[in-house]
């Protein structure tokens, strides 16, 4: 049977509990899930040029994001080839066009056009595009939809903002006390 690939608890917490499994359960569920260790390694030494500049931008956006974990380092590496490969192929095809010609030289040396045909790079193009997309959209950092569904809890120990918090909140009077204005 095949579906929708479950969303981890953790992730499934930061999008709201859609599914209303409850906060409680997913949080159980998350404190089962292994651990990761943080922090990405460093770029592979085969990744260059566009793939390597692909590498340093997305590790430091999922460092911010504090989503960089040593086993993702594969899935990461993906994204930057796929991403290398779309650029290549789009720069290509701007080149040499969307279209090939497919011709042949008959006995007499006329040039004859058989047909005309969409460029390989075209569905290179595409296909690389498509794993950008997967792979980015695994991580959070996939555009606008892919990060508003994560929803990043503040952090612990940033008693002034806490405070900030507090203090904004409108004053609730207690039962048998009268209002301080």
């Amino acid at each position: 049977m095949r579906g929708r690939k479950p969303k981890p608890p953790a992730r499934q917490m930061t999008e709201g509990d859609p599914s209303k499994h409850g906060k409680q359960k997913l949080a159980q569920r998350a404190a089962a899930e292994p651990k990761a260790t943080s922090g990405l390694p460093a770029c592979p030494r085969h990744l260059k040029g566009r793939a390597r500049s692909a590498w340093k931008f997305w590790s430091d956006e999922l460092e911010v994001m504090g989503l960089d974990r040593r086993p993702d380092a594969q899935a990461l590496e993906g994204a930057c080839r796929a991403y290398e490969r779309a650029v290549k192929a789009d720069l290509l095809l701007d080149r040499q066009g969307l279209t090939v010609e497919d011709k042949f030289v008959d006995d007499a040396g006329k040039i004859h056009i058989l047909k005309i045909r969409k460029h390989p790079a075209v569905e290179i193009s595409r296909g690389a595009w498509l794993l950008v997309k997967a792979f980015t959209s695994e991580f959070g950092i996939g555009g606008p939809a892919t990060r508003t569904r994560l929803v990043i809890d503040e952090a612990p120990g940033d008693e002034e903002a806490d405070l900030m918090k507090l203090l904004s909140q409108p004053r609730v009077k207690a039962p048998g006390s009268p209002l301080v204005q």
